[in-house]
């Protein structure tokens, strides 16, 4: 599981997309508040096919199915298989990690399980683990932190993208931030002496764009492929913004540029008078 996926590659720029949180469900035609979760994930990887980024990996940064099936997983495969490129993985909140490795790791060979891409020349990107099971909010393990920072040192002439599923900065949102990364201050302390090569951390779970700061570090978070729940609300409450992905290049001088796009030629709109899920 954790051993290193080489790209090798001489270009400048390194791209890849991020997908995250579609929630999927064994029967094809649920709904998650409104939305048909397996519709909206496919439009979104259609919608990837129509752009001009020409990117080189896909990551899937958690929460892949609503319900533990292996349904719910093997429809992922399915309809990330368009895409045609490496698809990396890791485990949100939902997801049950036993059955994810079991149904990933057989259906093609273009989704991957390895945490550890080394990319060229000059960058690596490390994809932690921050799922408690069983409960909403994330922790990084001892293991996890003392595997980050082996894998830091070992390749400290490269510049690092840390991704999780978890987030840091707070939403705003009291009923979303008790969900959180627990222990932020200790990935903090873990990245603290190698400031000046960690350029980023990417994640998901919280259903909204983020473009931020945290200690010096570029914080990513991308809107999920179904719904989306709206920053600055105390108590729950869905968004109308449609779903979407992150485009991300990787400079070789250690720059990150990205941006986040939505879908255009559907329109998914969820039951504005949950107050739950």
């Amino acid at each position: 599981m954790f051993s290193t996926y080489h790209y090798d590659t001489d270009a400048e720029v390194f791209k890849f997309i991020q997908i995250t949180d579609p929630h999927l469900f064994k029967d094809e035609k649920e709904e998650l508040l409104g939305v048909n979760t397996l519709q909206s994930l496919q439009q979104v990887v259609s919608e990837i096919q129509q752009q001009d980024f020409d990117y080189d990996i896909v990551l899937a940064t958690g929460d892949i199915v609503q319900e533990s099936s292996d349904e719910s997983y093997q429809h992922f495969c399915r309809a990330v298989a368009p895409l045609k490129k490496p698809v990396f993985w890791i485990p949100g909140n939902h997801d049950f990690q036993p059955k994810m490795f079991d149904i990933l790791n057989q259906e093609t060979q273009n989704i991957c399980s390895k945490k550890h891409i080394l990319v060229g020349k000059n960058w690596h990107i490390l994809l932690l683990d921050s799922q408690v099971f069983g409960v909403p909010h994330g922790l990084l393990s001892a293991y996890q932190m003392d595997w980050l920072v082996a894998k830091l040192k070992d390749h400290s002439e490269r510049y690092a993208l840390i991704v999780l599923h978890h987030h840091i900065l707070p939403t705003n949102s009291a009923w979303l931030d008790q969900h959180n990364l627990r222990n932020a201050h200790e990935l903090a302390n873990a990245l603290s002496p190698f400031t000046n090569k960690v350029k980023g951390i990417l994640h998901g779970h919280i259903h909204q764009q983020v473009d931020s700061y945290w200690h010096g570090y570029k914080i990513m978070s991308t809107p999920s492929t179904c719904i989306q729940f709206k920053p600055d609300n105390n108590t729950f409450c869905l968004d109308s913004l449609q779903p979407g992905w992150r485009e991300v290049c990787l400079h070789s001088d250690g720059r990150i540029e990205t941006q986040v796009k939505r879908i255009q030629h559907k329109q998914f709109l969820p039951n504005m008078n949950e107050e739950g899920y």
